[in-house]
């Protein structure tokens, strides 16, 4: 076999329809486009994004997604009973907050609330405290202490 004996097999190749070019062609007059309205007309038609009328998506979506602050600090929120969990006089900080499964990741920033009661004295050493967390946790008789 040669390059130039190579053919398509039976059937492969269609011809181009034709259209306009006469009755006996079988799309001569309105070239298969129905008789009139929108879509028979040079040009007519309607874009594929259209949707019949109804307000379009492109316009119902919300047009400004404000302002998103990049420098923003998420702090992982701890309330005072949950601090109960460790022995009295230790330190609590971060680290072994992470190992009591109190929070997910041991970089998180983490900020203590005062909702609950505190029954034992220890160090707490974190991000950001309340005035209600710190007072709680004195009248324990522990000390609060802010992580730069």
């Amino acid at each position: 076999m040669n390059l130039h004996e190579l053919r398509p097999p039976q059937g492969c190749k269609k011809k181009k329809k034709r259209v306009g070019r006469g009755e006996g062609s079988g799309h001569g007059k309105t070239s298969g486009r129905g008789q009139k309205g929108q879509n028979s007309r040079s040009g007519g038609g309607v874009p594929p994004w259209f949707e019949g009328g109804q307000n379009p998506l492109h316009q119902r979506v919300p047009k400004l997604p404000g302002f998103k602050n990049p420098f923003k600090k998420e702090f992982v929120l701890i309330n005072v009973f949950k601090l109960n969990a460790f022995d009295s006089g230790s330190e609590v900080n971060p680290e072994t907050l992470f190992e009591k499964g109190l929070i997910r990741k041991k970089s998180s920033l983490v900020k203590i609330l005062g909702n609950g009661k505190l029954e034992k004295a220890l160090t707490v050493k974190s991000h950001g405290l309340s005035g209600t967390a710190i007072r709680k946790i004195e009248e324990a008789g522990g000390k609060a202490e802010k992580l730069g």
